[in-house]
């Protein structure tokens, strides 16, 4: 007989929510000490239910639930804070947050380290104008923490630092490898891989091409899934583009 699990009290945000039978939710969790869970909220979407302002995106909850299976049931939630005052361009960006660890987490793995920097990167989106920026540093650490980390220090081929003058391309399962050509979807001057490697994303050159570079590495790792909502950031930052100006 499977035993059943109960947990209190935990920290969590609300990744995903989609309608459950007639009157409730499935709701996919991140939470701090338990990683990614699926939690059926029953009766929160009647219009008596005590959950329906606080089972949302983005608000710090603390969740209690119990599972006998890898579906759990939510026993009770509160706000641990205030909600995060999220609107526009900064609204979507932390879709694509949520899409991007939906994505990339597995069930029930704690990675706390994980929660810890989605919660850091929510609170700067709602408080920077800095958007771009922000994503960027997120992806980068997902992708370190999940074993993915970038190499931007040396060439892979002959195992050098990377000379900023000299061009690069970048292979996912290597890393930068020196080329003689300075154009290609993966191709990089040196200066801009470690302006990448070190944040440097008040360089607007170096802000696009860590676009360029973590939106293949992030396709790759999904097996070329392109997420929803990063391709909607992208039309929009088209849509706003001076015609025949570049789009990246």
């Amino acid at each position: 007989m499977t035993a059943t699990r109960r947990v209190q009290q935990q920290l969590a945000y609300i990744l995903h929510h989609r309608p459950f039978r007639d009157t409730s939710q499935l709701l996919d969790v991140i939470s701090r000490e338990h990683g990614k869970v699926t939690l059926v909220a029953r009766g929160s979407r009647s219009a008596k239910s005590k959950l329906r302002g606080i089972l949302r995106p983005f608000q710090p909850l603390r969740l209690s639930w119990f599972a006998r299976s890898d579906l759990g049931t939510l026993t009770g939630a509160e706000t641990d804070s205030a909600p995060l005052s999220l609107g526009g361009d900064a609204l979507i960006s932390a879709y694509y947050v949520n899409e991007l660890v939906l994505s990339f987490l597995h069930r029930h793995d704690p990675q706390p380290e994980i929660f810890d920097a989605y919660a850091q990167t929510l609170s700067a989106l709602a408080g920077s104008e800095e958007l771009a920026a922000n994503l960027r540093v997120f992806e980068m650490e997902l992708l370190r923490l999940l074993g993915y980390a970038l190499n931007l220090e040396y060439d892979a081929n002959v195992h050098e630092p990377i000379d900023e003058q000299r061009h690069y391309e970048y292979r996912v399962e290597q890393g930068p490898v020196g080329v003689t050509r300075s154009e290609g979807p993966m191709v990089f001057q040196g200066a801009r891989l470690r302006g990448i490697a070190g944040a440097a994303f008040d360089d607007p050159a170096v802000l696009r091409d860590a676009g360029r570079l973590l939106r293949e590495v992030i396709r790759h790792h999904l097996d070329g899934r392109e997420l929803k909502s990063r391709k909607v950031l992208l039309d929009l930052h088209r849509a706003r583009m001076p015609k025949n100006s570049p789009a990246e």
